[in-house]
């Protein structure tokens, strides 16, 4: 598969485009599912990263009710310090900053800390391990009351490092909250557009207790996010040891579900096939009685659905994405353009492909002008739908 995020531009299409094997396995020891082969983090991280979180309203407006709730309920204040790893363009930290909580961001990619900066928010670039851990604790004389790791675990290829530097940071009464994408849901929801080369690992609660305990740390508290990535928990870990009811009883249904079972994910992988037949059926016989069809989202899972259907540019024209660091290049591995979203409403396709499902109702009310004027949305997963 190409990279999720190796956008082109036209003068580079010509030339040779990289591909790097996508495989996962289940690891019988830890639970832990992980792909086999890995791209380096600066190649996806560094080179070619152009995702911008705050592109998303519905992302925004639930970072600042978690920030408001986390600054209550932690009793945060000008005294406090709030660490958020993989802090993107400030998405989140920026109504910590607006409470007056002190923060720190960190974040390897160049463009989105400088947009994190520019709206007054402090970020490091840097990749977080132990080692950084250590040196910022030294460094500031202090740990962190709050460790924020939204969207970031399933990205390191050092996994161990990672949440050793966790331990290190956070402060023995402290609390860090990391959010992940729960290889349940991925499973249950045909979210197979979820696995690619930045996704390095894919966590049950199994495994996030084990890695954890590794560490010196505890899975103490578990929150469902059904609405976030096709299906996210939050994981509550800390020095403390209580574990409470939640996170009991999330270990103990994945022992009953099977979810430690290679037979879990071998019928999931059929049934990938089954709905990867389903859809090109349909845009197939669509384009044959001569309707047009665009796509919305130009992110890495959109890159991963086409690249794996094989839906090219005889099937979807152009796709639509709101980041206009994107507009005017091209969707790795299968060359369609991406364009802005009001191209929806001038050239008015017949459907549009939503590649990113998982905002299903946020682009259904931005795109109500394209609907009312006769669009209709194809949602590939986790069924084909067709949306007027």
């Amino acid at each position: 598969m190409p990279l999720p995020d190796g956008f082109r531009r036209a003068d580079q299409l010509a030339g040779p485009e990289p591909r790097y094997p996508l495989e996962v396995g289940l690891c019988l020891s830890c639970s832990l599912v992980q792909i086999l082969g890995t791209v380096p983090p600066h190649e996806l991280f560094v080179d070619n990263y152009l995702y911008f979180s705050s592109f998303s309203d519905q992302l925004v407006e639930r970072s600042r009710a978690y920030a408001e709730s986390m600054t209550s309920a932690r009793a945060l204040g000008e005294d406090s310090w709030v660490v958020e790893l993989a802090s993107n363009d400030g998405y989140l930290l920026q109504h910590f900053v607006s409470l007056g909580v002190p923060v720190l961001g960190i974040d390897p990619a160049p463009e989105p800390v400088r947009r994190a900066e520019e709206i007054g928010v402090p970020t490091m670039q840097a990749f977080f391990g132990v080692e950084l851990a250590e040196k910022l604790v030294s460094d500031r004389g202090r740990r962190a009351d709050l460790v924020i790791a939204n969207n970031v675990m399933a990205h390191t290829p050092e996994l161990n490092s990672f949440v050793a530097g966790i331990a290190q940071l956070v402060s023995e009464d402290g609390v860090a909250t990391v959010e992940n994408t729960y290889v349940r849901d991925l499973i249950d929801n045909l979210a197979f557009d979820t696995v690619y080369h930045e996704h390095f690992s894919y966590f049950s609660c199994t495994a996030v207790s084990a890695l954890m305990q590794r560490h010196g740390l505890t899975l103490h508290h578990v929150d469902a996010l059904p609405d976030v990535q096709g299906g996210s928990l939050r994981w509550w870990v800390s020095h403390d040891t209580a574990v409470d009811e939640s996170a009991r009883a999330y270990l103990e249904q994945e022992q009953s579900a099977g979810v430690v079972s290679p037979d879990y994910y071998t019928d999931f992988g059929r049934r990938v096939e089954a709905l990867r037949e389903e859809l090109l059926a349909l845009l197939r016989g669509l384009k044959a009685d001569g309707a047009s069809i665009a796509a919305y989202g130009a992110a890495a899972k959109g890159t991963i659905l086409l690249n794996y259907f094989g839906i090219d540019e005889t099937l979807v024209d152009f796709v639509v994405d709101r980041n206009v660091h994107k507009h005017g290049l091209y969707m790795p591995g299968v060359d369609v353009p991406i364009r802005p979203v009001e191209a929806l409403v001038e050239d008015r396709p017949d459907y549009a492909l939503l590649l990113a499902w998982n905002y299903r109702n946020e682009v259904l009310a931005q795109q109500e002008a394209y609907r009312a004027a006769g669009g209709r949305f194809i949602v590939p997963i986790p069924q084909v739908e067709i949306l007027g």
